[in-house]
């Protein structure tokens, strides 16, 4: 037992010298080459910098029209980046496609936008990229007056009763509510010819929806939005069931099937009065594909905590989602659907979180590459330690070269303090142990001198002829 104990004890003491015996060389490393590895690392931060630049601290993010859902949650938006000490400036536009096409412009400041799916075709937009679905955007059909059977609304041979005498607003063109109402009325084969379509934006829709200057309109926002709640509250409105939403979500892909149960959108006038079926599209958060990670990071953390709340037709957590998602997905987002944001960020603020990642990922590769690679130029370290030790041999060499052709007895003591100072400069270089024969033979040579002036008979005072060429 006392021999394995001993054992065990001499395999740690080994593995403590060998531990510290690396560090000193590491180091020494650091000591002899440091001006070389601040040059490399000023290098490569110059390279780094210019590469990949720090996030910018003001973003420009397109939303909607006023009164729209995308306009409340850019607001939301922009606190959270506030927080996080970033500007997020949000400007209206008059829909997706005017976002879509400012995205699109290399010149144009805009970085981000909301954009529903199924209103960009893929392969008629680049430089764009996607973030994830956000969240639903329900399509609504509103209408006041007399309640109408929903016979009324089917479309028989490209006709349909309710459409045929009525003013029906479908969005402004170029906004998402216009895309997909257009999609939804193209699906049933509706013949608009001689029909009174409108193209209202949702805030003048619900307007002139509550005055009676029109009988019905379509509108794409979420539950939340303020225009949707006006209506909602208004006991005059009547909302449409799609009763063929499955058949929809075949024809539309991107679709979604949300269920409205009886009254859940008012118990004591229970409204619905039945339970309703509606098809949504979601919503999508498109970026500039030049976006600095960080900030696409920013943004998904963001789309997270705000998004990723339980709301009436969402499960907690379930936005953001690559669902439905026709554009390029965002390496970025990919990778944090997979690991979320990067672990620092939880316990430091931001630009400081950032500024250490970046740090990190020079550092890191610096430190792996550099270290090896400076120690395997040809002879770098042992060519620094012959120099020392040489250097010293030759001051030792030329102190003899002096005792022998200039030597005074008298000056003994003043020749023996040049030895010491000689010595001594001689204990304070550092070798690696493999130079160690090579260091003391460096202390040898200067003792065999001291003890050549400590002689009663002096070799630099010897009297008889010497053959020059010796």
């Amino acid at each position: 037992m006392a021999s394995f104990k001993q054992s065990v004890h001499e395999t740690f003491l080994g593995l403590a010298e060998t531990a510290q015996e690396k560090w000193a060389d590491f180091t020494q490393f650091l000591q002899e080459a440091w001006p070389l590895l601040v040059f490399l690392l000023m290098v490569l931060m110059g390279i780094w910098w210019y590469a990949d630049p720090p996030p910018p601290r003001h973003v420009l993010m397109a939303t909607g029209s006023p009164g729209g859902s995308y306009e409340v949650l850019g607001k939301k938006y922009a606190e959270f980046f506030a927080k996080k000490g970033v500007i997020l400036e949000l400007t209206p536009t008059n829909g997706a496609q005017e976002n879509l096409s400012r995205l699109s412009d290399r010149d144009d400041p805009v970085q981000a936008a909301f954009v529903q799916a199924g209103v960009a075709h893929p392969k008629s937009v680049s430089g764009i990229q996607s973030l994830g679905a956000i969240g639903y955007d329900p399509i609504w059909f509103f209408y006041t007056g007399p309640e109408v059977q929903y016979s009324d609304f089917e479309v028989v041979r490209g006709h349909s009763k309710f459409f045929a005498n009525r003013k029906i607003s479908i969005g402004i063109e170029g906004s998402g509510t216009h895309a997909q109402s257009t999609q939804i009325l193209k699906a049933t084969g509706l013949d608009r010819t001689n029909l009174q379509f409108l193209n209202l934006p949702g805030e003048r829709a619900v307007e002139a929806l509550k005055k009676g200057e029109i009988d019905g309109a379509f509108i794409v926002d979420s539950y939340e939005a303020p225009n949707i709640q006006t209506l909602l509250a208004d006991p005059k409105m009547h909302l449409v069931t799609f009763k063929r939403a499955e058949a929809f979500t075949k024809i539309i892909p991107y679709l979604q099937i949300l269920k409205v149960p009886e009254g859940s959108f008012g118990l004591e006038r229970n409204f619905p009065s039945e339970d309703l079926k509606l098809v949504a599209t979601t919503t999508n958060l498109l970026i500039d594909d030049r976006m600095h990670p960080a900030i696409q990071f920013l943004f998904l953390e963001a789309a997270r905590e705000i998004n990723g709340r339980e709301s009436f037709f969402t499960k907690r957590g379930e936005f953001p989602s690559f669902k439905d998602s026709l554009l390029p997905e965002s390496p970025v987002a990919v990778h944090y659907e997979k690991n979320r944001y990067p672990l620092i960020s939880t316990y430091f603020p931001f630009w400081l979180a950032e500024f250490i990642s970046r740090l990190i990922f020079v550092l890191l590769p610096f430190c792996v590459l550099a270290y090896p690679a400076l120690q395997a130029l040809p002879s770098f370290r042992t060519r620094r330690m012959y120099n020392k030790i040489n250097r010293l041999y030759g001051e030792l060499k030329t102190f003899e070269q002096d005792l022998l052709t200039n030597y005074d007895h008298a000056k003994r003591d003043e020749y023996l303090k040049r030895l010491d100072l000689l010595e001594y400069q001689a204990l304070n270089v550092t070798v690696s142990k493999r130079l160690a024969g090579d260091y003391y033979s460096l202390r040898t040579s200067i003792d065999y001198v001291r003890n050549c002036l400590n002689r009663g008979v002096h070799p630099y005072q010897y009297d008889a002829g010497v053959d020059p060429d010796l």
